[in-house]
């Protein structure tokens, strides 16, 4: 079945748009929220807790891209899983290497979230992102978005992993001394 088909049920309040996502997406969704949460159960927790934040936000929102919107949900769930006590400290250890690398963003955003909308943080990453080269951008995306081991990253660039490293971090220099100038931390 097409996403506009999908789309078209949730709007509708099709009760089988969720059976219908969960067949064509549980993979995809799967794969993102495995490489964040440690146990099946947290993952299983999550998948159903997208499947009902799709049902919850379809209408009034409707998604131009439904895989990139599921997947968005998927992470953001399994990373509020993950941010929870409980969670972080049996959470894995490549998600707990991710928020090392960017912790000092972390640790600046209380005061700017006062200053600031999530809006200008996400415009600020998407134009280093549009400034970058694509390999840069893929290796950015493959580590902050999809969490991925710097081994993976090296092995599917045909790269060494301390060359992953040090592109990671320069670019992470590089967007931090951006946002700086931006005075969004």
């Amino acid at each position: 079945m097409e996403d506009d088909q999908i789309i078209d049920m949730y709007i509708n309040r099709d009760e089988n748009a969720v059976a219908m996502t969960e067949s064509k997406y549980e993979v995809y969704c799967r794969s993102v929220a495995s490489r964040i949460l440690s146990t099946r159960e947290d993952t299983d927790e999550a998948l159903n807790d997208t499947w009902l934040a799709a049902w919850n936000a379809i209408p009034p929102h409707k998604p131009n891209n439904l895989r990139t919107f599921l997947a968005k949900l998927t992470r953001n769930i399994s990373l509020n899983k993950v941010r929870s006590a409980k969670a972080m400290k049996r959470g894995p250890a490549e998600v707990r290497v991710v928020f090392e690398e960017i912790e000092e963003w972390l640790r600046s955003c209380d005061d700017t979230e006062q200053k600031i909308s999530e809006q200008a943080v996400a415009e600020s990453i998407n134009g280093f992102l549009d400034g970058i080269s694509e390999t840069e951008r893929n290796v950015f995306i493959r580590r902050y978005w999809y969490m991925q081991p710097i081994s993976e990253i090296a092995d599917y660039h045909g790269f060494s992993e301390s060359k992953v490293k040090s592109m990671l971090f320069r670019m992470r220099k590089k967007l931090y001394s951006k946002m700086e100038k931006e005075e969004l931390i």
